[in-house]
């Protein structure tokens, strides 16, 4: 993993000329902050060694380096997920190369079933606190490499609180609703059962998708910094009375898109 995110490393940093900080994913829908960046260098994933390309509908495959507020970023649009097809190692491989690039603070973003109707609707945006791993695999399966990171990784924070003060602190001046909550990480490719959000329900989760969580264990792994936030675009199975459909879960998002670009926008600018 090391060598072959050492190789990513060298195309990437070749195709621009700068040190950025922060890195941010992109989920479904979520592209509007594509609109907010500047000085733009744009990578197809496919020029890069070792990156995957995503199939999912709402995902451009390219890693974009620029900047937000004079202050520089590398951005994901276009995540890889586990029901592609793809391995945990392999969705989760940009993480270790943003590692080695240098990246201190990693910003998430996707969109996703509400489970909580106490305080979750469709448009609500949450900041995640903790998470739940229903995904029945581990990214850090396998020999460990303490190159980049250690054997038995600590969760006790994998969300940054320093991160979630300053999220909280730009909400209140721009005037953004924000709820806070637990994330469970399920594999699909299928919006889950009735049964299964029950389940869920149970054990404390707010909300329910199909990503997030692998980039998190192995962001904390590396030592970054992690923020995340989820776009609630649907209630889930059992709460929502009507069926599922990605083209509404997109549709959905980018409603919420400009909101979440502008708070990122905010948070970005004190990194």
């Amino acid at each position: 993993m090391y060598d072959k995110a050492l190789e990513a490393k060298k195309v990437i940093e070749s195709k621009y000329l700068g040190n950025p900080k922060t890195a941010i994913i992109l989920g479904s829908g979520l592209t509007s902050i594509m609109d907010e960046l500047y000085d733009k260098v744009e990578i197809l994933y496919e020029e890069i060694p070792n990156f995957k390309v995503s199939t999912v509908k709402g995902h451009i495959s390219k890693l974009i380096y620029g900047k937000l507020e004079g202050k520089e970023v590398l951005l994901m649009s276009g995540r890889f997920h586990y029901y592609e097809g793809y391995s945990m190692k392999e969705i989760t491989f940009p993480i270790y190369v943003f590692k080695l690039l240098g990246i201190e603070n990693l910003i998430l973003t996707n969109s996703c079933g509400g489970i909580n109707t106490d305080k979750l609707k469709p448009g609500s945006i949450m900041v995640i606190n903790d998470f739940i791993n229903l995904m029945g695999i581990n990214p850090l399966f396998g020999k460990n490499d303490e190159r980049l990171g250690p054997r038995f990784p600590d969760m006790t924070e994998p969300y940054s609180l320093k991160l979630r003060s300053l999220a909280k602190e730009k909400a209140q001046i721009l005037n953004i609703k924000y709820v806070e909550g637990i994330y469970t990480g399920f594999t699909g490719p299928y919006y889950e059962t009735k049964a299964e959000i029950r389940m869920m329900k149970a054990m404390g989760s707010d909300a329910v998708g199909m990503s997030t969580v692998p980039e998190t264990i192995v962001s904390n792994y590396l030592g970054i910094k992690t923020l995340a936030f989820a776009t609630i675009t649907n209630m889930a199975t059992g709460i929502q009375k009507t069926k599922h459909s990605h083209d509404n879960v997109v549709k959905m998002a980018n409603k919420s898109s400009k909101s979440l670009a502008l708070w990122i926008k905010e948070i970005v600018k004190d990194l």
